[in-house]
């Protein structure tokens, strides 16, 4: 059917950390292609994108930063927003699910859902934290993989071997938070009945949405064919959208309940800032006649496909996904991007880095989008791309047809006199490419719509370096003027035909031209700049890059692959677990170094002398080599172990023990308090 206006959603990025390029090749840079696309073509569009800024990954970078969530989120949403900002993603707007907007929206969303019977609820056991006094999330669990016996897998998945795992699957399960021994306790949560969705899904997708990537298509026929299961939508946790439940205390609303709620939420939030320019939001999210698409990695497509869907339907008013357009995923100098490793090129560091270079990135990411698998990003590629595409070919033509406007018409565009086939050609060509390339953007082949744009401007460059103009100067300035009017009227279409592209380069290009104003539908004219028009200043379009720039950014990496190398190599495996009555039996306490010396002939311990508040004590500690200076030690704290049997080492009796950390790299580090603490307080 035939739509009056497109909706275009982006996934949520997760706020506890920046963008990188593999969200930019997966989401955001192709929904921006098609957003620039649609309102180029005049059409009626709503760009939405914002913070995903629920769940237990940020409440553990939180925990591990000593900081809350919402300091986490504060954080990086803006890094976030301002990256996308300065990299072109041209959303209508960028808001995030923490807003007073998304709690009201989402908690009415649940709440008609609610009222209308559409949850069922049920009582399971999940583990609870006796010491926390709290319910585990999955990734609050950590304990030993039964498939590879890592030692620190997840109550969620093993990171090592990759494999989905359930909580119960762990092998001496303990707390993330607490470290003791979790117990199984009764929680009551709310469940959407998915299974009572999948016969109206199986015809909304598998009968009617054939047009859809082989990708997505084939992952819901195969999540189909397996049966869909209730999902909880609450879940026991301080941090979310509170369940609007009176008997829910305690529980908020699952991460992936609210995230693509936020997609509402943002536009309710837009429309009530803009409303003389996008109306009302219901017109986005009811109206029948609006086309929903979403733009997603691979690893939500069961979410924007099964999951949102059903949730719209079981709300009944809201329309369903036209579209869901998934990308596969990109791998970084052959080895896949991960956050945790460090191993990304991130947004903010690149436009740092690379300043006024977006189009570059956008050039490469797009050139070499992982639209049917996944596809690798390389340095050296991006500046081959950038060196003998970018420079070489688009820009060489642009740059020469200016510059050769200048010098032989004073920066004024020539007349057009009699063309020969040569000229009508390369007009008809130019002419001809626009129906290929927007039947390419129409069906989000993104990847293919860029190759024949540049296509374009290969034949602009290879139809200057045929007609040669600059040695028809001599003979026939009449000859030159037609060739130089084509050339110009050829850069004219490129930068409409660029423009979702690549935009910071197409406004250039347009200013260089003078043109005020552009369309979609002057694309293919080939009287766009009039005869006498004056052309502005002219300047390089792109530029080369060169080799100390590449250099640097592979030698980051390789600094990075290093660091990590190290790590995983000096960490010691966790040893075996022991019973929290084991360790409620160490007495570990705070003293003050009164005297520190290193033994002699003992080349690794030193001779600590403390005040622990019971009338002092010596301790001997094999950290000598890590303290060159330890006199430098007397008068700081320390922690140290009190009721370990005293035993004697070169003759000196040791009582007790001093704690330090082992770091990755080596080093013996002593553990002692940020703060003064009195001598002898027991470390609890």
């Amino acid at each position: 059917m035939s739509f009056k206006r497109t909706n275009i959603t982006t996934a949520l990025p997760y706020a506890n950390g920046p963008v990188h390029i593999g969200h930019l090749a997966g989401v955001y840079v192709p929904a921006d292609i098609y957003a620039r696309y649609l309102r180029s073509k005049g059409e009626e569009v709503v760009f939405i994108g914002g913070s995903d800024e629920h769940g237990v990954p940020i409440t553990i970078k939180a925990r591990k930063e000593g900081v809350t969530p919402q300091d986490i989120v504060d954080r990086y949403h803006e890094i976030i927003k301002k990256s996308f900002e300065d990299f072109g993603i041209s959303f209508d707007v960028y808001s995030r699910t923490t807003s007073k907007t998304h709690y009201k929206v989402s908690s009415d969303f649940f709440k008609t859902l609610y009222d209308k019977g559409e949850f069922i609820e049920q009582t399971s056991e999940q583990y609870y934290d006796e010491e926390a006094k709290q319910f585990l999330a999955d990734r609050y669990i950590i304990g030993k993989c039964p498939h590879c016996s890592n030692e620190r897998a997840y109550g969620d998945q093993c990171e090592q071997c990759g494999t989905s795992l359930n909580p119960t699957d762990l092998i001496n399960p303990q707390s993330a938070i607490s470290g003791s021994k979790p117990v199984m306790r009764q929680t009551k949560h709310w469940y959407l009945p998915l299974n009572n969705h999948e016969q109206w899904l199986r015809e909304f997708i598998l009968d009617n949405h054939k047009e859809w990537k082989t990708n997505v298509y084939g992952q819901c026929k195969s999540w189909l064919d397996m049966g869909l299961q209730p999902r909880a939508v609450s879940r026991d946790l301080d941090w979310g959208v509170p369940l609007p439940l009176p008997d829910a205390a305690g529980k908020v609303l699952y991460v992936w309940f609210d995230a693509p709620i936020g997609y509402i939420s943002n536009t309710v939030e837009l429309c009530e800032q803009a409303p003389e320019k996008f109306g009302d939001w219901k017109k986005w999210w009811k109206d029948p006649e609006t086309r929903l698409v979403h733009f997603i990695g691979k690893d939500n497509i069961v979410f924007h496909c099964i999951v949102f869907p059903a949730m719209l339907k079981a709300e009944g008013s809201f329309i369903l996904p036209d579209n869901v357009p998934a990308n596969e995923f990109l791998n970084l100098e052959g080895d896949k991007i991960s956050t945790s490793r460090n191993w990304a090129v991130w947004l903010h560091e690149y436009l740092e880095e690379f300043p006024e270079k977006q189009d570059v990135l956008r050039y490469v990411l797009t050139a070499n989008a992982p639209e049917t698998k996944d596809n690798d990003f390389t340095w050296k590629d991006f500046q081959a791309r950038n060196n003998s595409e970018l420079v070489a070919i688009y820009g060489n033509f642009i740059n020469r047809t200016l510059v050769l406007t200048q010098k032989y018409f004073d920066g004024k565009v020539p007349q057009r006199y009699d063309m020969e086939d040569i000229d009508k050609n390369v007009l008809a060509q130019v002419a001809a490419g626009k129906a290929k390339i927007e039947n390419l953007i129409d069906e989000f082949h993104f990847r293919d719509a860029l190759r024949e744009v540049m296509n374009l401007a290969r034949i602009g460059n290879k139809y200057l370096a045929d007609t040669e103009p600059w040695k028809l100067a001599k003979t026939d300035m009449n000859r030159v003027a037609t060739i130089l009017n084509v050339s110009l009227q050829i850069s004219a279409n490129l930068s409409i035909a660029f423009e979702p592209f690549l935009p910071f380069s197409s406004k250039r290009l347009r200013n260089m031209l003078n043109i005020t104003s552009f369309s979609w539908t002057d694309f293919g004219k080939t009287d766009l700049i009039k005869t006498g028009d004056r052309i502005g200043n002219v300047q390089l379009l792109f530029e080369m890059i060169e080799d100390q720039a590449i250099d640097f950014q592979i030698n980051k990496l390789q600094q990075t692959k290093q660091a990590n190398t190290a790590v995983e190599q000096s960490i010691k495996p966790i040893k075996e677990t022991v019973d929290f009555e084991d360790f409620q039996k160490i007495d570990i306490r705070v003293g003050k170094v009164l005297e520190c010396t290193k033994v002699p002939k003992a080349d690794k311990l030193l001779q600590f002398k403390i005040d622990d508040g019971m009338g002092g004590r010596t301790i001997l500690s094999g950290i000598a080599q890590h303290y060159s200076e330890p006199e430098k030690l007397v008068g700081s704290q320390i922690c140290f172990i009190a009721n370990f049997a005293p035993r004697k080492i070169r003759g000196i009796e040791s009582q007790g023990m001093i704690l330090s950390a082992d770091t990755p790299d080596g080093k013996l580090i002593l553990l002692q308090p940020n703060n003064f603490i009195d001598e002898g307080s027991m470390i609890v």
